[in-house]
């Protein structure tokens, strides 16, 4: 017992150290935009359900955030200002399924076949969740939603960006976006990565096999067997879809279905701390409809993606086996690593100068953080450091 545990927490780590350079990356390009792109006129474009707001709305969700939380709480603020329902959907699903560094740790993880499916799939589930909106429109749920968000102050922030761009508080304020995100998402991330190391150590490919029928002929139904519990096994997790990454590398390599695990990797939207913000923001009725919206357009996605990668000859038939060798070797990982890490350390302290200067500081409330979620993380933190310590002696 005591090598199994020092065996997963080097895998843990193993699975961060192949992925660090691609969050630093993923995040910094994320804190320029957050910089940089004026959200406040974002709204005009979402007042209706047409074909173009929604595309507008899902291409400002992409350069927008990547974190689910912040996701949530950047749409409830734009619905309040006027957005149509069906375009806020949109926006909440692009925000954390089309966001560049997702993309670079599903390649690094899963390949590009994974990458093309999330991208893809992303938009194709945005237009199934259109069409599913549109035919079965809450009108009462979509009133009553608007009278359940709370009166805010809003803050409107008018700026030129190409004169923020060069100036000096501009790259203050990157810095400080940079912090924003990594204090948003490290929990998640922490948690997402402890359990994907325990679940490729402790639980055996033959359990998972008999979950998703691995081991049954190829069919229509065992297809949409997988489909249907990819999403289950995702809110099980409770994590989003930037801490799933590793643990749908191992769904991949015990034979669980193409769709199955675009399935799993699309569900971030419906594990149960995303519907309970929703529930909060919007009532009950209304988050559960999300939830409903999203879970189906999810399996309908995730079957479209299966099959049609399927008759191009592009399904791929494992995972890439990140772990197959040494992932703290020396190679392009590891000077990647040493690059970016001191790009971090350059954004915190553009950060350190953002906060000494008399810039105004602020942060998203994060609604999905809980006293409890701290305490796991701190746990998985412990779990960790205990079980390197066993490997290494």
């Amino acid at each position: 017992m005591l090598d199994l545990i020092g065996e997963s927490a080097k895998t843990s780590l193993g699975y961060f150290w192949k992925s660090g350079w691609a969050f630093v990356l993923g995040y910094l390009i994320s804190s320029m935009i957050q910089a940089f792109v004026q959200k406040d006129k974002m709204v005009k474009y979402m007042g209706n359900a047409s074909l173009k707001s929604v595309g507008l709305s899902s291409l400002f969700g992409a350069i927008s955030s990547s974190c689910s939380f912040a996701a949530l709480a950047a749409g409830r603020n734009l619905f309040k200002k006027g957005a149509h329902f069906i375009p806020t959907l949109a926006f909440l699903f692009a925000s954390t399924n089309l966001v560049i560094e997702l993309g670079i740790l599903i390649y690094i993880f899963l390949g590009w076949q994974f990458v093309v499916a999330e991208m893809v799939g992303g938009i194709a589930l945005i237009l199934v969740t259109w069409v599913l909106v549109k035919l079965t429109f809450p009108k009462k749920l979509v009133e009553e939603a608007r009278e359940h968000v709370e009166d805010e102050e809003d803050e409107n922030e008018e700026f030129d960006w190409k004169e923020k761009i060069r100036s000096k508080e501009g790259w203050l304020q990157v810095g400080h976006e940079f912090v924003m995100n990594w204090k948003m998402v490290w929990k998640e991330i922490t948690i997402g990565f402890t359990i994907a190391g325990m679940m490729a150590t402790f639980v055996s490919e033959d359990t998972w096999k008999s979950f998703f029928l691995a081991d049954q002929p190829d069919s229509f139904l065992k297809v949409l067997e997988n489909a249907l519990i990819g999403p289950l096994v995702a809110m099980l997790t409770f994590i989003g879809s930037m801490g799933n990454i590793p643990i749908s590398t191992i769904l991949a390599s015990s034979g669980v279905a193409f769709a199955g695990i675009m399935a799993f990797i699309y569900s971030d939207l419906v594990v149960p701390p995303i519907v309970a913000v929703h529930k909060k923001y919007y009532g009950l009725k209304t988050a559960l409809y999300i939830a409903g919206v999203f879970y189906v357009s999810i399996i309908l996605t995730a079957l479209g993606m299966h099959y049609g990668f399927t008759a191009m000859g592009l399904l791929p038939e494992d995972a890439k086996k990140v772990m197959n060798e040494d992932p703290f070797k020396i190679d392009y990982t590891f000077w990647l690593n040493i690059v970016f890490a001191v790009v971090a350390g350059v954004a915190i302290y553009l950060n350190k100068l953002f906060k000494e200067s008399d810039a105004h500081s602020h942060m998203m409330m994060m609604e999905g953080d809980s006293k409890f979620k701290t305490i796991v993380t701190y746990l998985c933190l412990l779990y960790l450091i205990v079980g390197t310590i066993l490997f290494i002696f």
